[in-house]
């Protein structure tokens, strides 16, 4: 599961059943969720039940899968019940049974036959606009947008994104901040540890995040999260370049365009329109189509839908690090951790120092990700070394964060009191797949995560397995 899709599913486990009802109502949500939030097992699993209306007994089901595979088909069989599209029944002396529920069932065989008015996936507009809108246009809107709020947040915004006309809202600011990926003292913006992790990610991902802090501040907005995720979802099957009507979006939904166009999701040309655009950041929602790094020039590889990320990076052991860009938000990045004396129309130089990287360490930033960061956008020529990045530098890096921490905090969970291994092993493993396991003590039958959710949930089922005699 891509990380957008993480956070995307972490939010919707949180929700309780009526809302799931209510979304799967909608035929664009149920395919969506069908084909961005599920794993390929699942899917499988989904369609093969997808026209069968009785309970299939779990003895039939674990004949789809290999014997071999009975983990997977526990992850999958627990995803789809913890996202309400699987319901467990069970009766007096027989094996539990999974049927889809109701009516993502038949939302989802209605996406994926067609038919009916439900209109869930957009109402192309019949009225012809005065001037047409391309989709080149509309990338370099949501590119100017997306870099706006990136500049914002590593303080690029004052040398040269504002020359183009990013003017972001005082929601859009707020959101950052409410979210912790800025830190806001009067005038000053300093860019968070989590700020730093987010604008490594993928845009796809990056997207999904800011709509997720958007979603968990709706309510205090008086808006209906029910409407929102139908929108954010819907937005996902839409056609680029196509020009849809605001004629069927409720209020929610129409207070909801203002704020997606500040972060380039939307286009309107102004905001009386009755038309609205999706630009490639509201289409690629629902799909893995353009799994971009951040930053300027790998937004631009992904909008003319190539897979090469350029590097433009080069390190010398001495620390000297030359950047061939012009981007002034590449530069802002770097600028964050190294020290730039000298910039020409298409590069930039500097070195790194001690007091660069823990300035840095001073804003919340890792030295593994100032390490991940360089590696991700190291130069070709970099990439032709047997070590990408000089040894010399990665552990002077890491050196100068141990100089100011001594011991790390995380935040999580502790399992314990385990009477046998075998039980102590299926819920530590299931931990270690889905991410979350942080430490492990096997000859004390103890482990440690971040999350206690889906663990919990996974010994719930395996308590009800034992006691149904699965």
């Amino acid at each position: 599961m891509s990380a957008s899709s993480v956070r995307s599913f972490e939010y919707l486990e949180s929700l309780p059943g009526t809302v799931f009802n209510r979304l799967y109502k909608q035929p664009s949500t149920a395919l969506a969720i069908f084909r961005r939030m599920l794993p390929n097992l699942a899917k499988n699993l989904v369609m093969a039940m997808l026209y069968i209306t009785r309970p299939l007994p779990i003895t039939d089901l674990e004949t789809w899968v290999r014997p071999g595979s009975r983990r997977d088909q526990d992850t999958a069989v627990d995803l789809l019940e913890r996202l309400q599209i699987l319901k467990r029944t069970v009766e007096p002396g027989k094996p539990r049974s999974y049927v889809l529920t109701n009516p993502f069932a038949s939302s989802l065989r209605q996406a994926l036959t067609g038919g009916g008015i439900h209109k869930s996936f957009g109402v192309p507009s019949d009225v012809q606009p005065k001037e047409s809108v391309t989709p080149a246009q509309l990338d370099d809107f949501a590119r100017r947008q997306w870099e706006g709020v990136l500049g914002y947040m590593v303080g690029s915004t004052g040398i040269g994104l504002r020359n183009e006309g990013v003017n972001l809202s005082p929601s859009v600011k707020h959101l950052l901040q409410y979210g912790g990926l800025v830190d806001v003292r009067g005038r000053s913006v300093d860019i968070t540890q989590d700020g730093f992790a987010f604008v490594l990610q993928e845009v796809n991902a990056q997207v999904w995040t800011i709509l997720v802090l958007y979603l968990e501040n709706a309510e205090q907005l008086g808006m209906d999260r029910v409407d929102v995720l139908s929108f954010l979802f819907m937005l996902g099957s839409l056609e680029l370049g196509q020009a849809y009507s605001k004629a069927n979006l409720t209020e929610t939904q129409l207070q909801m365009l203002l704020d997606l166009r500040d972060f380039g999701i939307i286009y309107q040309d102004n905001p009386d329109s009755d038309t609205y655009y999706p630009t490639r950041l509201a289409t690629t929602l629902t799909s893995d189509a353009g799994a971009l790094r951040s930053a300027s020039a790998s937004f631009d590889t992904a909008l003319s839908s190539s897979t090469n990320d350029k590097g433009y990076v080069v390190i010398e052991t001495n620390y000297r690090i030359y950047a061939y860009t012009s981007s002034p938000l590449q530069i802002a990045i770097l600028s964050l951790f190294a020290r730039l004396s000298t910039r020409y129309p298409n590069m930039v130089s500097g070195k790194m120092t001690r007091e660069s990287v823990r300035r840095a360490i001073g804003m919340g930033i890792t030295g593994d990700q100032i390490i991940d960061f360089l590696y991700t956008h190291a130069h070709a020529q970099m990439r032709k070394n047997a070590n990408v990045l000089p040894p010399t530098v990665v552990d002077q890096i890491r050196l100068w964060q141990i100089e100011g921490e001594r011991m790390k905090s995380t935040v999580g969970f502790l399992f314990k009191d385990f009477l046998s291994a075998a039980e102590y092993e299926g819920p530590c493993h299931y931990a270690r797949d889905i991410g979350v396991l942080v430490w492990k003590n096997d000859a004390k039958r103890m482990f440690f995560v971040t999350r206690h959710e889906q663990v919990a949930a996974y010994l719930k089922g395996q308590k009800e397995k034992r006691r149904d005699g699965g």
